[in-house]
């Protein structure tokens, strides 16, 4: 194999791949990554076997060929070097790899490209396909409130749910719920749902391109995994197995106060309370009233800690209903006010013991579900 690569687009190849690298794998391989000529592209491959990164760099290509050399070392090789072509070069039947750009060389040794594990590129047929913007926005809005440990392995997944020309992601934990819906630029050839491993998603939100270039969904024929495609990247994943809840019955049906504040203000006060509430489980509360004129109200966010002091900061709300006194764990209300787009949300509140609505004021595709946390004595 001879190729020659740019710098920085063969290092933005090496990360990019480089995300799906096996660190605790029984295969020595995976921890390598795959370098292949393919037409006049350079192929860059990693694989930890649950999930695939395939991207490609345009490249000279002299001799066609492929090899698997040490991620890590590979990357941080490459990385350094001075802004200048790359070339790359392995001889026929090795698995040693000379480097060379500027003046810095080096070989690296790594193991034959005959033995990494097969990486599907496609499926029999495209599901659908969405703009990379918004399937980043969406992501970013749900992907965060999957459950973090493996007690209920389902949960570790999002639920993509494919109908007509809308897919819907929602992902909990068990005590919050974040469902988010967007429209397809290519509908689904069917109805379908698949839960795809939080883990996962949350790779393809960082590598996923900016802009409106399509991402085209698949699933493979068996349905154990499913394939996001562009241009230039592919990312294949191992689907989670099981029944995933009946998430629609956890979002409350109804409401007895709606409160309409600034996501920022409420997003800094909330921030400021969780400073004293650290010692006390991160709970912090608020405080709904409403006011004398018609709608117009206040939330006054708290925290406390009994050995270090306790904080208040207050707002002015637009408060539909009666007084509400409710308490949260205050990651849960300052992850969901750092992906919410709009100026202001809403606060759909039932009382101190039932789960609270975050929605935005100017969009009905998001829905976020927060369970209220118990405050001893109260």
């Amino acid at each position: 194999m001879k190729i020659t690569a740019r710098q920085e687009q063969l290092s933005h190849g090496l990360r990019v791949a480089g995300r799906a690298v096996g660190t605790r794998s029984p295969l020595p391989i995976t921890a390598n990554i795959l370098m292949a000529t393919d037409g006049h592209r350079l192929r860059v491959a990693a694989t930890n076997l649950e999930i695939a990164i395939t991207t490609w760099i345009d490249a000279t290509v002299g001799e066609e060929g492929a090899v698997t050399l040490p991620a890590k070392l590979l990357t941080e090789f490459v990385d350094t070097l001075p802004a200048e072509p790359v070339d790359i070069t392995v001889k026929q039947g090795s698995h040693a790899a000379r480097l060379q750009a500027g003046r810095f060389e080096a070989t690296i040794r790594g193991m034959s490209a005959d033995d990494f594990p097969a990486i599907p590129t496609s499926a029999e047929e495209t599901a659908a396909s969405v703009t990379a913007s918004l399937l980043k926005e969406m992501l970013e809005q749900v992907v965060f409130a999957a459950a973090m440990d493996d007690t209920r392995p389902v949960l570790t997944g999002v639920l993509a749910t494919f109908g007509g020309d809308e897919v819907t992601l929602t992902a909990t934990n068990g005590f919050r719920l974040a469902t988010r819906a967007g429209r397809l630029e290519t509908a689904a050839a069917g109805d379908f749902s698949v839960i795809i491993p939080a883990r996962t998603l949350a790779e393809l939100t960082r590598i996923l391109p900016d802009g409106d270039e399509a991402v085209e969904i698949s699933v493979t024929p068996n349905r154990n995994q499913v394939v996001f495609r562009t241009e230039n990247l592919h990312v294949v994943s191992r689907l989670v197995e099981g029944q995933y809840p009946n998430y629609r019955q956890i979002i409350p049906a109804k409401f007895s106060t709606r409160v309409v504040v600034n996501t920022g203000e409420l997003l800094k006060a909330t921030k400021i309370a969780s400073f004293f509430s650290r010692d006390n489980s991160n709970i912090v509360t608020l405080d709904v009233q409403p006011g004398g004129e018609a709608g117009v109200g206040s939330v006054a966010v708290m925290g406390a800690a009994a050995e270090l002091g306790e904080d208040r900061g207050e707002l002015d709300a637009v408060v539909n209903g009666g007084a509400q006194k409710v308490s949260f764990n205050s990651r849960y209300i300052t992850d969901v006010l750092g992906v919410v787009r709009s100026d202001q949300v809403g606060l759909e509140l039932t009382g101190p013991n039932s789960a609270a609505v975050f929605k935005p004021i100017d969009a009905a595709d998001y829905t976020h579900v927060v369970m209220p946390m118990h405050v001893p004595g109260s």
